[in-house]
């Protein structure tokens, strides 16, 4: 297939990424890890998303309480729901019980949105979180609101986990009511939405990145429990089962025309969802990176992942890793440019004279009358905040639960550990702390962008001290995390809540400070383009006056770029043989 012929698409998606958050999220199992936790990833990636730590303290509420649905994306009040009695409490993405939801935004069939009423994606996360101690609770949960008030969103991708295993979601609305030939509502039509859950089986990995990654699934059969429809949600607890789906998730597509095989061919994805070259290149290629660094035969989906071909197989939705992760390997699968594969955004010119590899918007343009993209990767300059969130079936409550949380570009940014139990919320993450407008000097987020932001200009060198610090911060968290958890495990649990929550307001303080010295590092290191040389951990200075470095290093630019300003600027700047050069 020609990769050209899909380059509208590709730009279609990309401006879906725009006024909606383009994430990505990798599903990791308990026998996929190294000690038995399960994990989930996410980055909300977003150019006006600012990155906050959600916190939402456990609470009571006398009967007739009345909860206001706010939109999560534009703020905007939807509908009014009754408050349940009690609620957990959820810090970011994680609650107390170490359930944890993250998503990813699909799209999907435009004729599938309605964004008039009901409840949005981003609600149906916090609301469960708030609701919920497990995962399946949490499907249960989304599966009963959007039936009884309707869904407001666009397609979406749920990750789902808690201390035992690890889900994946995908749901769209039913959009605009379908009528009949005499132009009324067909009785077959109901509001709210349709969906598909599946339990990624244990051992395994998965992934998703703005496309929908379910395809077949099995249907229920008399007398089995392994797969339900929403008929029988109320046996969604027995172990057995594996597959959930909306009841009419095939019968609705029919209505709709948007399928008319057997029901044993349908797919979602496929469906509701359909792939092209914009699914493969802009979304698939991210979960296919992260899927090559786990298991190297999935080198044979690379053609798949740019979009060359779409007509064969697709991609697994989940794999088993050539070896068991530990918590600091997921961290490690959100920072991908696409090292290692012919996308690599580091190697083109368009990386610049210092192989940086972000690429700043738009993301597709024209030359000569053809059209190119520039690629997205998992590392992307515009996230807002992102997490490995880490679920312990081993610990007490309310220790289950670790957010290891960040702000800014997954590649730069340190995750810090918060637990699901927080009394409360370190400043430098706290929500009200700055906004996108708004500059604020004790925010992690702003700091994290001020670092990053003069990174770009030189890259390739100032990356490795980033990275050291990075590296040295996320190593102690880790070790510190063991020690703190052999101790909480003979708390109760107020002093678990207590003992937890000032641990994480210091890791946030050292992280901030470790920061704030890094920045002041860099630019007396790296000031004016010069790279200040160093010896046993100082500047090195002149013998003869204090302050004064010795003559810096100035590394040249890479061959290609040089190239590039000869071939376009070659005959201006050539000096004539003979002469001298300048300084």
């Amino acid at each position: 297939m020609k990769h050209t012929l899909k380059i509208a698409a590709f730009i279609a998606v990309l401006a879906m990424a725009g006024s909606s958050f383009a994430c990505t999220n990798f599903l990791i199992t308990k026998g996929a890890s190294t000690d038995g936790s399960t994990m989930i990833t996410y980055a909300a990636d977003s150019h006006v998303l600012y990155g906050e730590l959600y916190y939402r303290r456990a609470a009571n509420y006398p009967a007739g309480t009345i909860f206001q649905v706010i939109d999560w994306d534009s703020g905007r009040p939807l509908v009014k729901i009754p408050q349940v009695a009690q609620t957990y409490n959820m810090v970011g993405n994680i609650n107390e019980y170490g359930l944890s939801i993250g998503e990813t935004t699909y799209g999907g069939r435009e004729e599938c949105h309605d964004t008039n009423i009901g409840i949005d994606y981003g609600s149906l996360i916090y609301l469960s979180l708030q609701r919920c101690k497990t995962a399946r609770e949490a499907i249960k949960n989304i599966a009963e609101l959007v039936s009884q008030y309707g869904y407001c969103s666009e397609g979406e991708s749920f990750s789902i986990s808690d201390g035992t295993e690890v889900w994946i979601m995908e749901i769209i609305g039913k959009g605009l009511p379908v009528l009949d030939k005499k132009g009324k509502v067909d009785k077959k039509w109901t509001r709210g939405a349709v969906w598909v859950a599946m339990r990624i089986p244990d051992g395994y990995i998965s992934g998703h990145a703005n496309h929908a990654r379910i395809t077949q699934f099995p249907l229920q059969t008399k007398g089995s429990f392994k797969s339900i429809s929403s008929k029988n949600l109320k046996e969604i607890n027995r172990p057995e089962v594996e597959v959930v789906y909306a009841e009419d998730v095939i019968t609705f597509a029919r209505l709709k025309g948007f399928f008319n095989g057997s029901d044993a061919e349908f797919s979602f994805s496929d469906t509701y969802n359909p792939l092209d070259f914009s699914g493969a290149r802009g979304c698939e290629a991210r979960v296919y990176a992260a899927f090559l660094r786990c298991n190297k035969s999935m080198i044979k989906y690379e053609k798949y992942a740019m979009g060359y071909d779409l007509t064969g197989e697709r991609m697994p939705l989940w794999i088993k890793p050539d070896r068991k992760l530990n918590v600091h390997d997921v961290m490690e699968l959100m920072r991908d440019h696409y090292e290692g594969t012919p996308m690599d955004m580091t190697n083109d010119l368009g990386a610049g004279p210092f192989k940086c590899p972000y690429r700043w918007r738009p993301m597709n343009f024209k030359f000569n009358g053809k059209e190119y993209i520039h690629e997205r990767a998992t590392s992307t300059q515009q996230t807002g905040f992102s997490f490995v969130a880490q679920s312990r079936d081993w610990m007490p409550n309310p220790a289950k639960g670790i957010l290891w949380f960040g702000v800014d570009d997954t590649y730069s940014t340190v995750y810090v550990p918060m637990y699901g139990c927080l009394t409360d919320v370190p400043e430098c993450f706290r929500e009200g702390n700055g906004n996108m407008t708004t500059y604020s000097e004790t925010s992690a987020f702003w700091l994290f962008n001020q670092v990053t932001n003069f990174v770009y200009s030189r890259y390739c060198d100032m990356i490795v001290d980033v990275r050291a610090k990075q590296k040295e911060l996320e190593m102690s968290f880790i070790n510190e995390v063991e020690k703190l958890d052999a101790r909480l495990k003979s708390m109760d649990a107020d002093v678990i809540r207590k003992t937890a929550t000032s641990f994480s307001l210091n890791e946030a303080k050292r992280t901030f400070d470790t920061w704030k010295n890094l920045s002041h590092y860099l630019l007396v290191k790296y000031v004016d383009g010069n790279i200040k040389k160093e010896k046993d951990g100082k500047f090195e200075e002149s013998p003869y006056r204090k302050g004064q470095p010795v003559f810096p290093m100035q590394p040249e630019y890479r061959k290609e770029w040089y190239d590039m300003i000869i071939k376009t600027h070659g005959k201006i700047i050539e000096v004539p043989e003979g002469a001298i050069s300048g300084h």
